[in-house]
């Protein structure tokens, strides 16, 4: 295991070469969930897959990934978060090629399993990285960075994929798509290899096999009926699934209890949970994964289901999200050392009212909501949720030692991914009921007028749970 030497606060070209480098690894991975949706439709011509391989062509990643963060976390943090970010890099990277060179649906969907397995190493490293190496008013600048590329990666991923396959580069079509990652991952790694730190924790004694294993299979129980159990109406087998995780887990951390108490090297640092403002802000997180999951879903569907628009159509409300969420965490990266909580609960609200007034929009003209009306408010929504994202992850990890940054960075992301897992869940009660795949026209916007009161609700949970983060220090 590497010997961890005293870091000192990078500041300038260094500074901004190590954060380029860990942004852009978590850019690759934040486009990928999504950008393969776009494509889908070709690859299914193309390679002849079927529907319930167009079902795992994006599920495999999604579950990979979500299954391992919470061991890719503990990994940096035991073997150097240097060494471990290289590797998921590079595993990515090559697993990314292999996507784009499949000749078949069973291999796409095996290379796009193994692709999840190398962002769930790479990705935990980014925040881990972030935070000990970055001290200061910068760390917040930092994150509010992070918080921009996360949100932007989600967001630009279809638009991105829509126009790289219709490009139809070297004639290679949606291959495109996946081939691209092969500059941008080399670079990654060479930049990365020059310029990023080691870290680890110097007291963490040896990975823990067994909480490894009881980690994954609770994961695995729970994010696997969540992911295709709406798209079979939650069979008999789905519910059990679930019950089952949620035994597993509760397992799970009475194992790591134990693992604790008797002075070994437990997988999660349960220390972090006595810490108000990182268990509130876990909590807010998972919450904002599940709104995103409901929201972002359900509008794509309003657009182009219920009002009739095709996705280059609606591509400048794309761009207004992406838009805002620059602007949004480039204020929240500027007012988050100052105004502390203030700022993700600022963004909340802004949401939430901007969504009061959207839902009477579309209530009261339906089909016929100008496409103008639809699209800009989601400047709005953009600014909000880019407040969300940097300031929800600068305070969340505020408090966190180094020795615990690996552990803290996993199940922060892990929290992402199993909201959104949630809310996409969640769709099939609250949309999916009122408005069944192939429905078109008043059905789906009354269905999503309905939609965004659980959204408004949402919000206003993850409002009241940031009370848990750090509040501004009173004027005196």
């Amino acid at each position: 295991m590497p010997t961890q030497t005293p870091l000192r606060p990078r500041t300038g070209r260094g500074a901004a070469i190590t954060l380029a480098v860990v942004l852009v690894a978590e850019l690759m991975n934040a486009l990928d969930a999504s950008i393969v949706y776009t494509a889908l439709p070709l690859i299914q011509a193309d390679t002849g897959a079927s529907s319930a391989a167009m079902q795992w062509i994006p599920a495999a990643y999604a579950l990979s990934f979500a299954l391992g963060l919470i061991t890719g976390g503990r990994l940096g943090d035991l073997y150097g978060r240097k060494g471990v970010f290289l590797a998921g890099t590079a595993v990515f990277t090559l697993a990314s090629v292999l996507c784009g060179i499949a000749t078949s649906p069973q291999l796409l969907v095996a290379a796009r399993a193994v692709q999840g397995a190398g962002a769930a190493v790479m990705v935990p490293q980014v925040l881990a990285t972030i935070t000990v190496t970055v001290q200061g008013p910068s760390r917040a600048k930092a994150f509010g960075l992070y918080g921009m590329v996360m949100s932007l990666g989600g967001v630009l991923g279809p638009a991105l994929g829509a126009v790289l396959t219709a490009a139809d580069i070297a004639g290679l079509g949606w291959q495109m798509i996946f081939l691209i990652n092969l500059p941008i991952g080399l670079a990654t790694l060479l930049l990365g290899f020059r310029y990023l730190p080691e870290s680890n924790a110097p007291q963490a004694r040896g990975l823990d096999l067994a909480g490894v294993a009881l980690s994954a299979a609770g994961m695995l129980l729970i994010a696997y009926p969540l992911t295709v159990g709406g798209e079979q109406h939650w069979p008999a087998w789905s519910l059990a699934m679930l019950a089952a995780g949620a035994v597993v887990l509760a397992v799970f951390t009475v194992q790591q209890r134990a693992k604790t108490a008797w002075g070994g090297s437990a997988l999660v640092a349960l220390s972090l949970f006595r810490n108000r403002a990182f268990t509130g802000g876990l909590a807010a997180q998972l919450l904002f994964g599940l709104m995103l999951g409901v929201f972002l879903l359900t509008w794509v569907l309003f657009m182009q289901d219920g009002l009739g628009l095709t996705p280059w159509q609606f591509a400048p409300a794309n761009i207004a999200i992406s838009a805002g969420g620059m602007a949004g965490a480039m204020l929240a990266s500027k007012a988050a050392a100052r105004h502390l909580r203030r700022v993700p609960q600022a963004g909340t609200v802004l949401i939430a009212l901007t969504l009061t007034g959207y839902q009477l929009l579309i209530s009261h003209h339906g089909t016929h909501t100008p496409f103008a009306a639809a699209a800009a408010p989601m400047i709005l929504i953009g600014i909000g949720l880019g407040a969300i994202g940097s300031g929800l992850s600068a305070l969340t990890l505020s408090q966190v030692t180094g020795d615990d940054a690996g552990s803290a960075a996993g199940l922060f992301n892990t929290a992402m991914q199993l909201g959104t897992a949630l809310g996409l869940a969640a769709a099939s009660f609250i949309f999916f009921n009122h408005a069944p795949a192939g429905s078109h026209g008043t059905t789906v916007t009354t269905a999503f007028a309905g939609t965004l009161w659980y959204v408004i609700a949402t919000l206003t949970l993850m409002w009241a749970l940031m009370f848990l983060l750090p509040k501004p220090a009173k004027a005196t």
